[in-house]
């Protein structure tokens, strides 16, 4: 069968699926990662599963892909991809839980230790020949709120352990038995906004920093944003920037990602208290790898006619 693959990375661990799947008398095809529609009708004309990136997956692309049986999404978000279009026209949808969470959670504490100690701005001055130093915060004498306490926050939680500081995590869904396991408290919005430091890893689609929010912070904190652009309100958080009241911000993206060079994030002045990573929270060799394998296992499970280990919607 035809399994189409728009997933930038997929195979590039250490693992070759695209030949495992091709030694399965599979035919892979690889299409343009951002779903552009017109590019992708040919291939999906006669597709049979497709390993979808992080592009949007609407009614349109289903209407070209009439022998579609399965959308693997290779990564965990399904927000993109229209469930009820796929829904009505009977096909499975999959995901690949926890695949990179560990990846993220390394990734989120790499961000808080390189906003307390001004890593980015540290070997900037040194290539200018400025060995002047630059005063930092150390993690074990800060409080810490994790504002999202799923796979990732808690894998958040568990590493800051080992540096000691008093952690505080907010989530409408938060397991208390969970968190006090991770010697977490429980708190709230306002209880984050007393934090020296807090780690947004919530689920995207509404932010959480917003200009009301911020007015109520303690001054000096740091924000890091391991999760999706859209949980900061960015013209306020720059304005907070400039003005001190944010001590710094560590983010994997910015609003519109590749596209988002005008993000005032990433204005000129900002930059001694800003440090933003290109997106590779999840970009390690073993969650690409855990991804791969989990989205090759629901494929392949629905074209066997099997039920998909991870599935998030299903056909009628």
């Amino acid at each position: 069968m035809k399994i189409l693959v728009t997933s930038r990375s997929f195979g590039s661990g250490k693992n070759d699926y695209p030949a495992q799947l091709a030694a399965l008398g599979h035919r892979v095809v690889s299409g343009w990662p951002n779903h552009d529609l017109e590019a992708l009708t040919a291939d999906l004309a006669d597709t049979d599963a497709w390993i979808a990136g992080t592009g949007p997956v609407t009614a349109a692309h289903l209407d070209r892909a009439p022998g579609l049986k399965v959308i693997a999404r290779y990564g965990v978000g399904v927000e993109a991809v229209e469930l009820d279009a796929a829904a009505a026209r009977g096909i499975v949808v999959t995901n690949t839980p926890g695949a990179n969470s560990g990846a993220v959670a390394d990734h989120t504490v790499a961000l808080l230790l390189a906003a307390a100690r001004q890593v980015a701005e540290g070997d900037r001055r040194v290539r200018r020949g400025d060995w002047r130093p630059i005063r930092g915060r150390e993690l074990g004498a800060m409080t810490i709120g994790i504002w999202g306490f799923g796979r990732i926050g808690q894998g958040v939680a568990r590493r800051l352990s080992g540096f000691g500081p008093r952690v505080v995590a907010c989530d409408p869904y938060l397991d208390l038995q969970r968190a006090e396991s991770l010697g977490v408290e429980p708190g709230s919005p306002e209880d984050l906004a007393g934090c020296d430091a807090v780690s947004l890893n919530a689920p995207g689609g509404s932010a959480l920093v917003t200009r009301e929010w911020l007015q109520g912070v303690r001054p000096g904190m740091f924000l890091v944003n391991s999760a999706r652009a859209d949980l900061v309100d960015e013209v306020a958080l720059a304005e907070a920037l400039g003005s001190g009241l944010i001590a710094g911000y560590a983010a994997d993206s910015v609003a519109g990602d590749t596209a988002g060079h005008d993000s005032p994030l990433l204005a000129d002045d900002l930059a001694p208290r800003v440090t933003i990573t290109p997106h590779v929270g999840a970009q390690t060799v073993e969650a690409i790898d855990e991804m791969g394998r989990l989205a090759v296992e629901n494929a392949l499970a629905v074209l066997d006619g099997h039920q998909p280990p991870n599935a998030v919607g299903w056909g009628r």
